[in-house]
Order: structure tokens, then sequence, then C-alpha cells
């Protein structure tokens, strides 16, 4: 019988550290391969994480609630499973030494505390599993003055929320994409009277069918840059240092708020979809989004992204670039206004405004226009988006 980390797995491209949500399995269970031990909050979903051989799950190593970089360890397994991984399974030098010569057990949480404090761990005596340090015994062993420390200085009106998961990758992925991609925004306004009435019609006889499906303004978007993306390859492209990534298939992403963060799900294909199945896929991942069920595949690999604050009476604004993506469409509400007509007189008509950002390094102004005044003529003759 030989002993095991299990580590905090990744579970997408982007993850760096995860939140242990809650154990599904006890100290001292027996557990086969594939099991699921605890449940983890990555990037931007909740996900299960399996025990990677049979054995007994010997202690924790971190707490519910607890964030934990990837790769460190979130449990001990004793197993009699043979190292097939060449030393996966190794536990680091220090943890290999006899338990009465190195440190206490201590989760994360507890050693930032224990910094934060300027507490020494080796006096702390731990109150969980196998004397493992835990937050509040940190806080505990911190002498009356440093406790009350926070009190004296903090504002009584400021109320500290920590960043969840995934609100931090979110953070990050936005800090890096504006400070190593050159934005560059094209807007341009689109009479959207046409587009308006298309969707009713168009949702009318979906109800008149009896289909249990309504088309939005964001589908129909999605759809008309999906298409123009197939004739236009230059914009469904990444930039790749020394060189430019040509995606052969256009897949569109939807930014989509959720509680704590930003989501993009994507609709893959989308060029190759009719605006029906668009429409139902968009519902179905948006719907999946905010509850936060989505899959992290279903996240990933968009060329093209579209950000839509319509709904919420914005004007107009710009969106931060997804990376790897070489542009985002950002929607802005359609509202009433005052226009001029080309025969003088002055008329009220819905209008829009679409303001494109792209990155510089790998498109031009140019064609980011080229693509804008495709995709107004589109909107503004909405029969081109399904013809």
């Amino acid at each position: 019988m030989r002993e095991i980390e299990v580590p905090m797995p990744k579970l997408s491209m982007t993850m760096e550290e995860g939140e242990l949500i809650t154990w599904v399995k006890q100290e001292g269970d027996q557990v086969r391969a594939g099991e699921v031990i605890c449940e983890v909050n990555s990037d931007k979903v909740e996900m299960e994480v399996e025990s990677p051989a049979d054995g007994t799950l010997v202690r924790y190593a971190a707490a519910e609630g607890d964030i934990v970089p990837v790769g460190a360890p979130i449990a001990t397994l004793a197993t009699e499973a043979e190292d097939l991984l060449g030393g996966l399974f190794e536990p680091p030098a220090e943890a290999a030494a006899p338990a009465a010569a190195g440190p206490k057990p201590v989760v994360p949480a507890a050693r930032r505390k224990a910094a934060e404090l300027g507490v020494d761990l080796a006096a702390v005596s731990g109150t969980g599993p196998d004397g493992l340090v835990r937050v509040g015994d940190v806080e505990a062993s911190a002498p009356a003055a440093v406790q009350a420390a926070p009190e004296a200085v903090s504002d009584a009106d400021v109320e500290e929320v920590p960043l969840s998961p995934m609100r931090r990758v979110v953070a990050r992925r936005l800090v890096e994409s504006m400070q190593s991609t050159p934005h560059f925004y094209l807007t341009v306004t689109v009479d959207a009277e046409a587009l308006l009435g298309f969707r009713a019609d168009l949702n009318r006889q979906l109800q008149e069918r009896g289909e249990d499906l309504k088309v939005s303004v964001n589908d129909l978007i999605v759809k008309a840059c999906a298409a123009l993306l197939r004739v236009n390859p230059d914009l469904n492209v990444s930039f790749g240092g020394d060189r430019l990534l040509v995606h052969k298939r256009v897949h569109v992403g939807m930014a989509v708020a959720v509680d704590g963060g930003l989501v993009v799900p994507v609709v893959r294909d989308a060029d190759q979809k009719t605006l029906t199945q668009v429409a139902r896929e968009a519902r179905e991942l948006v719907g999946r989004a905010r509850s936060g069920g989505l899959a992290a595949d279903e996240m990933g690999g968009g060329t093209f992204t579209v950000s839509n604050l319509g709904m919420f009476g914005i004007d107009q604004f710009t969106a931060v670039i997804n990376p790897p993506e070489a542009a985002i469409l950002a929607v802005g509400a359609a509202l009433a206004e005052p226009v001029v007509t080309a025969d003088g007189a002055v008329a009220v008509r819905r209008r829009m405004r679409l303001t494109l950002s792209i990155d510089h390094r790998a498109l031009d102004g140019a064609t980011g226009a080229g693509f804008l005044q495709q995709l107004k003529t589109a909107l503004e003759h909405p029969l081109q988006i399904v013809a």
C-alpha cells in the first residue's frame, strides 16, 4: 500500500485554480478509480473530480471553500495501484519525509491567512482531520491586537467580497487582452426597422405553426455574422505571432452575463445552420450558461464573438476582444431617433449602433470597415440573412 496525492485537475485550457465546493467522499472511505470524490468550481462551471485509482481516501489536503492552484494536492489516497504514469503519483520531496519531521498539514487558505496575520503555523493546533490546520485555527491563534487591527483600520461602510474563480479568470483574461492586443474600433449605424419587422413576422409564423421558439435580434445578428465570416475569411482569423491562423470553420461566441462573471458559449458551424437552428442552440446554450451547466468544450474554440447589451438599453459600447479571436462585435439597443430621409423630410426610425473591435495586428481598418458595411446591408435587408 502506498500513498499518492490527488491534484486539483486542469479542467479547461484557461483554468489556473479551482474552488473546492464540496467533498462527496469522506476521509476513510473506500473509493474506486473513476468514482467522484469531490466537486470543484473551475473557470466558469462546476465540475466533478474523480479518483485516479482504487484505494482509501486517507485525508483531505483542502477544505470546502478553499481555492487551490491547478496541480496542487487536494487529497491523499492510499492505493496498491502501480504508478503507470511515470512518477505522476510521486509526492513532493518534503511530503515524502516522515510526518514527525515535516510541517503540520495546512490548507492553502490557512497558509495565506497565517502570512497575513503573521502567525507561526508551527504553534497552531489544528482542529481538522489528522490535525489539519484551518483558517479558523489560524485566526484563533493570532494575537488579540492583530485580530482587532482590521476593524481598527477598515471603513465600516466597505464590505470585502472575495472574487469568485470565474471573476478572477475574467479579470485576468481581459487585462491580458487589453495589454497584449492593439484594439481598433469601428462603428456603424443600422436602420433596424426592416430587421425588427422581419423578426416579428417570423415569430408570428413560428407561433402559428405551433413552434416553441422565438427568434431574437441577437439570433439574427449571429447568423448574419456567421454567413459573412464564411465569405470574409480575413475576419475569421487569430494572430499567431509570426503568422495568421485562418480558421476554416465559423464558430460564433455569444457573451452572456451570469452570476459572478461572464461566459461565452459558442454556436459551432453557425454558418452551416439555419436561422431557427441557430436560435434553438443559442437558447439552450444561454440557459445552461445561466444555470451553471455548460460543459468546458461549449465555451472554447470560438472564432468570432457577438456581445449584445441592447436589451439593457445601452446605446453603444466597445467590447474587449476574446483571445485568441481577432474581432468582437458590440451591439447596442434599437432606439427611435429622428432621421432626415432622402427627400429631406424628417421621420422617426429605430436605429442601432454596432461597434467592431479588431486586433490591429491581424486586421486592417479597411478590412473591418468592409465587413461592417456588408453586415449593415444584410441587417437592413434581412431576407439576405436567410437567403
